[in-house]
């Protein structure tokens, strides 16, 4: 028995290749198969879009409860009604479990059905595998091998279809491909809104294509290549950059916005190629926005700070870790409190969040101003949020953030040469309107940071950290849901991971430090009781709903 939805609390009985189940009243056949370990192969049907029945893959023995002529079923020996099958297969997408009804899903005639199928959806496919750049994910190419026969009968020339059609921004649509399962068309219509694709011509001739006065550019685009089945549409970002079966796949979140959506990073030697969702019901389903999708680009940046440097006069000098960090101690301790401030970032991780709370208290406690810049924006009421801050909730439980309400404190302090020691992490000061004449002014500045910018430009003191896909962590999303980045690849060249930076800082100023990222996580939940009980590995990969009145 497996359990029901939200919307189907009534369970019936059902008879499923043989054997006797019971399942929520209403589950779709494909969805019941799927979760006794049994494959119904299909094309058009995805359980997130609406049921068109057109690609006829998904072929089912379908039989119901026979009625005797008092219009109840007629029982067998074991006490189960007998069933009438039906002599046509019919299409297990469009069949929801009802009471007593049984169905097949291999059976000998189901197995000719299947061929059938493939046979003609391959009539006029190119057969372009070896150079088709969705190998490795192709369900044609799964299911041509699986469920089709060995040859086609088909003799007459393929129907030639327009190739390499530029679909939009980031999409590229080879028609030739198309199975015409229509997942495109409906995701792009009643999920996002955006009714530009649709088919055009008839039989063989008909083709895929997007309005010619509305182009194909929503920023959720990207998410017909994922539920595309075969190779008709692709990434413009990501084709023939890599194979799919040489990348590392990392479970993680996207920090582009408050959402969090659930990824996949899909990594190579060090290298991101590319990010795909991955499903959440309680997030993002299993969907996500381009600009998220493609924000990683920034990681292998040629303005990527690598190694940490010192400003000797006007000119930059690299050093090791050990060094800069003594150096930064030492002005960190020749400088008064109230004449420190910190610009954090709710783009980092709780952990990190914490750290630098600690220093803070190290240094002197509220003497020391301490805030976040807010990224306020424009929601979509799909998946982008209206906080660009992808933990602010973080920042706000271990008392970094002040909601920027502090911020014009800071400008003013740098203008008037109040605040002599500034440490800018993972933020640019110029954003905060503060001009490069009034940066000259900090004595000094110190910049943790991955791209180089105004500020680092200006700093005494460079520490390269790590981005999202070269760390481990947890955020906390705009709905109080805990989730966990994963390390997908390592800091490029002497760059280092920044709980680490801000550990050894403190360490150096005489605090306590950690010895590993499970001790930082292990103190907070000692210190907050919002993540009591709570560690890294309880937090899985599905993260958990916090309870702030806890």
């Amino acid at each position: 028995m497996i359990a029901p939805t939200e919307t189907a609390k009534e369970f019936v009985n059902i008879q499923l290749d043989g054997q006797w189940v019971q399942v929520p009243k209403g589950m779709n056949v494909i969805e019941v198969a799927k979760a006794f370990g049994k494959l119904i192969p299909h094309y058009c049907y995805h359980p997130k879009l609406q049921v068109v029945g057109n690609c006829r893959m998904c072929l089912i023995e379908m039989g119901t409860p026979k009625m005797g002529p008092d219009r109840k079923p007629i029982l067998g020996a074991d006490g189960r009604p007998e069933i009438a099958w039906m002599p046509r297969p019919q299409i297990g997408c469009a069949t929801n479990a009802t009471e007593g009804m049984a169905f097949r899903t291999d059976s000998p005639l189901i197995q000719e059905c299947r061929k059938g199928v493939m046979e003609f959806l391959l009539i006029n496919h190119p057969l372009d595998c070896p150079i088709c750049d969705q190998a490795g994910e192709c369900q044609l190419q799964e299911f041509s091998v699986e469920f089709g026969g060995e040859k086609s009968r088909f003799v007459e020339n393929k129907v030639k279809k327009p190739k390499r059609v530029d679909l939009g921004e980031r999409i590229v649509l080879d028609d030739e491909r198309c199975v015409l399962c229509s997942r495109c068309i409906r995701f792009t219509r009643d999920v996002v809104g955006d009714d530009c694709l649709g088919f055009v011509s008839r039989g063989s001739h008909t083709v895929l294509t997007a309005h010619p006065d509305k182009p194909f550019n929503n920023n959720y685009s990207l998410n017909t290549v994922d539920i595309c089945p075969v190779g008709a549409l692709t990434s413009k970002d990501f084709r023939f950059k890599m194979r799919v079966w040489f990348l590392k796949e990392t479970p993680s979140i996207c920090t582009s916005c408050g959402t969090g959506c659930n990824t996949v990073i899909g990594s190579r030697e060090g290298v991101v190629y590319r990010q795909t969702p991955r499903e959440n019901e309680a997030v993002n389903q299993c969907w996500m926005c381009d600009y998220g999708r493609l924000n990683f680009h920034y990681l292998n940046d040629e303005k990527r700070l690598t190694q940490p440097q010192v400003r000797v006069k006007q000119d930059f000098f690299p050093t090791d870790w050990d060094d800069v960090l003594s150096q930064v101690a030492s002005s960190l301790k020749n400088v008064s409190p109230n004449e420190i401030a910190i610009l954090a970032s709710a783009r980092m991780t709780n952990e990190e969040l914490f750290l630098v709370k600690q220093l803070q208290k190290q240094l002197g406690g509220d003497a020391v101003l301490l805030d976040i810049l807010p990224r306020p924006q424009k929601t979509d009421h799909l998946l982008v949020c209206d906080d660009g801050n992808p933990n602010s909730q973080g920042a706000q439980l271990f008392g970094v953030s002040q909601k920027g309400k502090k911020l014009e404190t800071l400008r003013q302090g740098i203008a008037s040469g109040k605040y002599r020691l500034v440490l800018a992490l993972h933020e640019d000061l110029t954003k905060l309107g503060v001009s490069s004449e009034n940066l000259s002014k900090i004595e000094s500045l110190i910049s943790l940071s991955l791209l180089s910018n105004a500020t680092t430009e200006a700093s005494h003191f460079i520490l390269p950290g790590a981005g999202f896909a070269e760390k481990r962590g947890s955020m906390i999303n705009v709905k109080g849901r805990l989730q966990r980045l994963n390390k997908a690849t390592a800091t490029p060249v002497d760059a280092k991971e920044d709980w680490e930076i801000f550990n050894s800082l403190i360490a150096r100023l005489g605090g306590n430090s950690f010895s590993s990222i499970e001790e930082v996580f292990k103190e907070i939940a000692a210190t907050c009781p919002a993540l009591a009980n709570l560690s890294l590995s309880k937090i899985g990969d599905q993260g958990i709903a916090l309870n702030f009145n806890s």
